[in-house]
């Protein structure tokens, strides 16, 4: 993997969201858009607000990088910009690397602007701080991002491609324990969960939330999440096509 392509690589993908007012807005407005309904949800119960908000701060992220890098890579392979790439000095891992990085710096922005919100207007409270959340925020969205580049190698059409939603996006959301503790699950969902790297991220965050200070279990988390985050990333570079038939 040479670094100088793979910076280039995540400046042009930077240049192209810039003009993409629409995927600008979904990864910028949504997140926070939908914080605000969950504060008007939870108005009366602020403490249940407090552990809903601080999970979905990671979910959000992760959720809509998804969807747009899915997308996004499939529209490269099947408008032919992926082949002509391809067969300039640019590699398989350098591309992916690149979207990772291009997606992981508009991560630290779509979290920035959402955790200012939750804490500054929304009135999100947690024991530990809003940079730790921020952090383990972009962590999911990056997780996000690696996971859309390895499913979209298996999506011809961008309905395909969100298909797979339902497929790797909600069993995660379902078992990550934001609806029922992992502790109250079935043995063998318990065991699902223990493999899905979003569980992981969910109980970062909490920690976080219950925590003043990072715990030695935020971090084995977090390091879960990132490790993840690399497999699927070569797990990608090995299935990405040129070229969708």
């Amino acid at each position: 993997m040479n670094p100088r392509i793979t910076l280039a690589t995540a400046g042009r993908i930077l240049r192209q969201l810039r003009h993409d007012r629409r995927t600008v807005a979904l990864l910028v407005v949504v997140p926070t858009a939908l914080l605000a309904l969950l504060h008007f949800m939870y108005e009366d119960q602020p403490r249940a607000f407090d552990r809903v908000a601080l999970t979905m701060l990671g979910i959000f992220p992760f959720v809509v990088m998804f969807l747009v890098t899915s997308i996004a890579m499939l529209r490269e392979r099947t408008s032919g910009t992926l082949e002509r790439l391809l067969t300039t000095p640019l590699g398989r891992l350098d591309l992916l690397f690149g979207y990772g990085l291009a997606f992981g710096l508009a991560a630290a922005v779509q979290a920035a602007v959402a955790a200012g919100a939750a804490y500054l207007l929304l009135g999100l409270e947690t024991a530990g701080s809003a940079a730790l959340v921020a952090l383990i925020a972009v962590a999911d969205a990056v997780l996000g991002v690696a996971l859309g580049l390895f499913c979209s190698a298996f999506a011809r059409t961008e309905f395909q491609a969100v298909q797979f939603m339902p497929v790797v996006v909600a069993p995660q959301l379902l078992l990550c324990g934001l609806f029922v503790a992992r502790d109250d699950m079935a043995g063998w969902l318990g065991a699902v969960s223990d493999a899905l790297p979003l569980t992981y991220a969910v109980e970062a965050l909490l920690e976080v939330g219950a925590h003043p200070d990072a715990t030695g279990t935020m971090w084995r988390d977090v390091t879960v999440v990132l490790a993840a985050t690399l497999l699927a990333l070569v797990l990608a570079a090995t299935t990405l096509r040129r070229r969708t038939a």
